[in-house]
């Protein structure tokens, strides 16, 4: 699928007031995404707003050293948001991910548009700009900004490389393509440093971040002769390491290190006493496949979805889906 980039043009350009949002758990290329964006519209004179129905995790604030993203019911309330003329979505096209923020996008006044590069996609009301090719968000990102003549600074380099970087897995997944690389560069030119980023992203580890990871390692099972692995965390794990929710994310991809393993799943307890799933693949799986029949989705090669608990119940259910999708 490839951008209208004129037509997004002429909404920026025919605007002034823009609220950014993306999806709740929020990863680097949805926050380098809202920033990276938020400095594009900046160099036009816009007036920008980033608000996400979740807080940026601890270990991801690095990104966001002048704290632009603000938290719904925390730091600013959707009456305050009232003003906006436009209400872009970044890294997502799903409900399920806005959390509180589809309140804001089923109640606006504002025109809603989407930029965004996976798969699964929900009628969210919103005139959509999607590239299902594009490897992360922050590469479309790069993309608007030449569309519209803004020179990427520093700063919206240093965003939209880690957003770009953390989607291709440091540029070592399926979709990192030559052009994924030129994009790269382009990003280095402008600013970009990336061992500080990744020291900042992945050389800061708590010990109860360490401890946490032990446990979901040790946890591991495979199956399926070895195809097959999957983990799961439960509430006493957090309780036990003193580590936060956002200290799991990109533990699945240390599963896929096993030799033979072509699909992973984890299941992570929410406080709610539901899971968030996520899965991996390095096989003809499709991840975004299995996901939706679980309320989800993303891409062919990683997906994520939510299920009731209890553990039990859920791991069956899931890995039922998973052994059948993989034949």
């Amino acid at each position: 699928m490839s951008i209208n980039w004129p037509r997004f043009v002429e909404i920026i350009r025919t605007h002034r007031r823009f609220l950014l949002t993306s999806h709740v758990r929020p990863d680097c290329d949805a926050l380098g995404s809202e920033l990276g964006m938020a400095g594009v519209l900046d160099a036009l004179g816009k007036d920008v707003l980033i608000v996400n129905g979740q807080e940026t995790p601890p270990n991801l604030a690095m990104i966001d050293p002048q704290r632009r993203i603000k938290t719904l019911g925390k730091d600013i309330q959707a009456a305050d948001l009232a003003d906006r003329e436009v209400l872009m979505v970044l890294d997502t096209s799903a409900w399920a991910q806005l959390g509180p923020m589809g309140d804001v996008l089923r109640t606006t006044k504002a025109r809603k548009i989407v930029l965004d590069h996976h798969v699964g996609t929900d009628d969210l009301g919103a005139e959509e700009f999607k590239d299902t090719k594009a490897e992360a968000t922050g590469r479309l990102v790069v993309e608007a900004a030449e569309q519209l003549g803004v020179k990427l600074t520093p700063e919206i380099a240093r965003a939209l490389f880690a957003a770009q970087a953390t989607d291709t897995g440091w540029y070592r997944f399926s979709s990192v393509t030559g052009e994924a690389l030129r994009i790269a560069a382009k990003l280095v030119d402008a600013g970009a440093v990336p061992q500080q980023i990744y020291t900042a992203l992945y050389e800061q580890d708590s010990l109860a971040r360490l401890q946490l990871r032990g446990r979901i390692i040790a946890r591991t099972q495979t199956e399926m002769g070895g195809r097959l692995a999957h983990t799961a965390v439960v509430a006493d794990d957090f309780q036990a390491t003193g580590a936060l929710p956002s200290d799991t994310e990109d533990v699945i991809n240390l599963t896929l290190a096993v030799t033979g393993v072509e699909v992973a799943v984890i299941f992570v307890e929410q406080q709610d006493g539901s899971f968030k799933l996520s899965f991996r693949s390095r096989s003809i799986l499709d991840c975004n496949a299995v996901a939706k029949q679980f309320g989800g989705g993303g891409h062919k090669a990683a997906a994520g979805a939510s299920i009731s608990g209890p553990l039990e119940s859920a791991r069956r259910s899931v890995l039922d889906a998973v052994r059948k999708a993989m034949g």
